[in-house]
């Protein structure tokens, strides 16, 4: 909950604020003291994100007989590194692999993360769990903001003027989207102004209700945890629905760039085209 309070400050720095709104990622003058602030309080993005590794990449097959997903390099580099540099950007650097298929090599690789600068921890799927039961295993280590996402797709987002987004609208999760020409391979927002209503799952293309499709990428109040049932259960189908139902679902657009990896002819695409994550 926001509290109005009165300020006195020296013109210069003034001056200075003011030079920084561009009306679009700072929008007034308020805005700006307020991000400035969480910046200097460490309070502008999540400390965590949960990695999703369990998929057995059955479209990627036979690659993936040998190597899981997350361990196909792509410009040298695994999908996993590259979002490694996507939040230390962001200066998030604790994270919680979720695995599952071929889990000791992705450990055996990844380790606790020293090696990359980041730390890590694991919870393991001895079953299948679905999108949402897999991130279910990690619910006692994650008790403030965090951030989910697939480990199978290169994104580039925002994540300080995301985080401020899911703050601004007391959302209970704030997901990503990202705008495709086709959206019929995907999970698909319908959506009233920013709240998200449903995910229609593989429309006809012809019958999308937008192009606005699920980026893999999500930032959740601890709370949503509950939402999530015991056993195998999956996002769109069982836990975004409730979270719709209370009004707490939102859905942030993004332009940056979007690499899925998950069929042979997307992932030839990402080898060409991804340009890695910009510096600031």
């Amino acid at each position: 909950m926001k509290q109005r309070i009165t300020i006195t400050l020296e013109e210069e720095i003034i001056n200075a604020v003011d030079r920084k709104i561009d009306g679009r990622k700072i929008k007034n003058r308020s805005h700006a003291i307020e991000l400035f602030l969480s910046r200097a309080l460490g309070e502008n993005y999540p400390k965590k994100a949960v990695f999703l590794l369990g998929g057995k990449g059955t479209r990627l097959r036979p690659i993936t007989y040998e190597l899981p997903k997350a361990l196909l390099p792509v410009q040298g580099k695994t999908v996993p590194e590259h979002l490694f540099d996507l939040f230390k950007k962001y200066n998030i650097r604790n994270f919680i692999f979720s695995v599952g298929y071929k889990s000791k090599k992705i450990e055996d690789y990844f380790g606790d993360g020293s090696k990359f600068g980041v730390n890590i921890s694991y919870v393991e799927e001895k079953t299948r769990l679905g999108s949402a039961g897999a991130l279910k295993l990690a619910s006692p280590s994650l008790n403030e903001p965090f951030i989910v996402t697939n480990g199978d797709e290169l994104k580039e987002i925002d994540l300080e003027d995301m985080y401020y987004f899911h703050k601004e609208n007391d959302a209970l999760i704030t997901v990503a989207l990202t705008t495709v020409d086709n959206p019929s391979s995907y999970g698909v927002a319908r959506l009233q102004g920013n709240k998200i209503l449903e995910f229609v799952e593989k429309p006809d293309k012809d019958k999308a209700p937008s192009k606005l499709i699920h980026a893999g990428l999500s930032i959740w109040q601890p709370e949503a945890l509950k939402f999530i049932p015991k056993g195998f259960s999956m996002f769109e189908k069982n836990v975004f629905p409730k979270v719709a139902e209370e009004e707490k679902l939102f859905g942030y657009n993004f332009s940056g760039q979007w690499y899925d990896t998950g069929t042979p002819e997307r992932y030839e695409r990402a080898l060409k085209e991804w340009k890695g994550i910009k510096k600031d």
